[in-house]
């Protein structure tokens, strides 16, 4: 069976390459009738919080992502935290020190500095010299009796060169002699992640490792050590990056790059999750609009670009209204929509929110959008600009509202048709037609210029709300 893993560090909000990287693990897992894990990577014990792992899964469910083994589920290659591993590590440290692939290094940072300026003086990559390979037990002593603490590193074997078939990128090849013997374990005994990653992937039967091209240059280091190991090495998948709409990396003067972010300004998840699947691949159809059901069919890792995916807000804006329009149910709007209406300071029962969405959905990209294109079903005593008040005084404006509240200020309620109805009355009474007929009602109504069909407004709002708004404008130009 094939296995895959998407394994973050709890270090701050999920960002979108990240998220990335985990829904197209979990596509592939699903496409392949596979099995999914989360792994928290959270070694980095100064960096790593607990609430960031929390928002993690939080941001991960949200999107729709679920995972078969993890922290928050169990499994039974746990723990699925490395912070909980650590004896494990521990022992393939020893097995590796013992069969000498592996050694204790007592350079300290001066030395290793000056090693690094000799190389840059002489035009070359710096590599570590290997100095401490072969210290003899004598000469360990010493630098433990002087109290140096040691790293360990790995022993690479000198001149080979580590190929593999990237499943997206080809045939690679890395001579082993651009790096040299690396380090496996910092000075206060924490193994480092090109370590702990190849023993977590090993002993969680991951077969498959999916994830970002900048992890490429940690590819050969962690094949050494699953050959040093005897572990099977998986097949490896590097994406290309997501760059911004000015092809540079994706960061944050981009606008927002987190799933946290995006949820905030009022993304659908279904949408994120569409978009997100078509940044370095595409369906055989070319189709956009895809459930997440058809990506998982289409899916297939070898599809995924070689070249870099643009991150194109103003698409992803598109999708979401696609899916707020058209795809999901007004219910399932409503609900997510209830915390914006508050936090706007619009606020009335569940059934006007409703109302109000059903109103305006055509209109809004993002549930962000509901501060402007809602304020005319909830704020009633808005201010008139000095354009309004010069159109007013320059147009039949007034008459047109006198006349439509001596039609409607005897009824209690009124309809779309009504309005309707009521709108062709004025426009024969007074001889008025288009702008010169609904812009005076639209200024009565909203103190706005454009907006909701004024039909969809008279509906919605109560009557007695409708008659204060008139009856407010009647008298501040009459």
């Amino acid at each position: 069976m094939k296995r895959v893993r998407f394994a973050p560090s709890p270090t701050g909000y999920l960002h979108l390459g990240n998220a990335r990287t985990a829904l197209f693990n979990y596509l592939y897992a699903r496409h392949e009738n596979g099995k999914f894990i989360l792994r928290i990577e959270d070694t980095d014990l100064e960096r790593s919080k607990k609430e960031y792992e929390e928002m993690l899964i939080e941001d991960l469910k949200w999107l729709g992502i679920e995972w078969d083994e993890g922290p928050d589920k169990g499994g039974e290659h746990g723990p699925y935290r490395q912070s909980e591993r650590l004896e494990i590590y521990a022992k393939y440290v020893d097995k590796l020190l013992k069969s000498g692939d592996a050694y204790f290094c007592y350079c300290t940072e001066e030395e290793l500095e000056a090693e690094r300026e000799k190389a840059i003086k002489e035009g070359r990559p710096y590599r570590y010299s290997g100095k401490c390979r072969n210290l003899t037990p004598e000469e360990r002593m010493d630098y433990e009796v002087k109290g140096i603490k040691p790293v360990i590193r790995f022993k690479v074997p000198d001149g080979e060169v580590v190929a593999f078939e990237d499943l997206i990128k080809g045939h690679i090849e890395i001579n082993v002699n651009e790096f040299g013997d690396f380090v496996i374990v910092r000075q206060d005994g924490m193994p480092v992640y090109n370590f702990v990653v190849v023993i977590d992937d090993a002993l969680m039967g991951i077969t498959h490792v999916i994830r970002g091209e900048d992890h490429l240059a940690n590819t050969p280091k962690q094949i050494l050590i699953y050959k040093a190991l005897g572990f099977e090495t998986p097949k490896f998948a590097h994406m290309p990056m997501i760059l911004g709409e000015d092809r540079t990396k994706l960061s944050k003067r981009h606008g927002a790059t987190s799933v946290r972010a995006l949820k905030d300004e009022g993304y659908m998840p279904e949408a994120v999750f569409n978009y997100l699947s078509l940044l370095g691949w595409h369906p055989k159809d070319e189709k956009e609009i895809l459930s997440k059901e058809e990506i998982i069919k289409q899916f297939r890792i070898e599809d995924v670009n070689k070249s870099p995916a643009i991150f194109d807000r103003t698409k992803l804006r598109w999708m979401n209204g696609v899916y707020i329009r058209e795809i999901l149910d007004i219910d399932t709007i409503t609900k997510r929509a209830v915390e914006f209406f508050e936090g706007f300071g619009y606020i009335a029962d569940y059934d006007y929110y409703k109302k109000v969405m059903e109103a305006i959905r055509d209109s809004i990209e993002t549930l962000m959008d509901i501060k402007e294109r809602a304020k005319p079903f909830f704020v009633d005593d808005f201010p008139y600009t000095q354009e309004i008040i010069e159109e007013v005084k320059n147009s039949k404006a007034y008459d047109v509202v006198k006349a439509f509240y001596e039609k409607i200020k005897d009824k209690e309620e009124i309809k779309k048709e009504d309005f309707k109805e009521i709108t062709k009355q004025i426009q024969k009474e007074l001889s008025v037609k288009g702008k010169e007929l609904y812009h005076p009602l639209r200024l009565a109504l909203t103190g706005e210029s454009s907006g909701v069909g004024l039909d969809l407004l008279v509906e919605v709002i109560s009557i007695k709300r409708l008659k204060h708004r008139l009856e407010r404008f009647l008298e501040y130009f009459g």
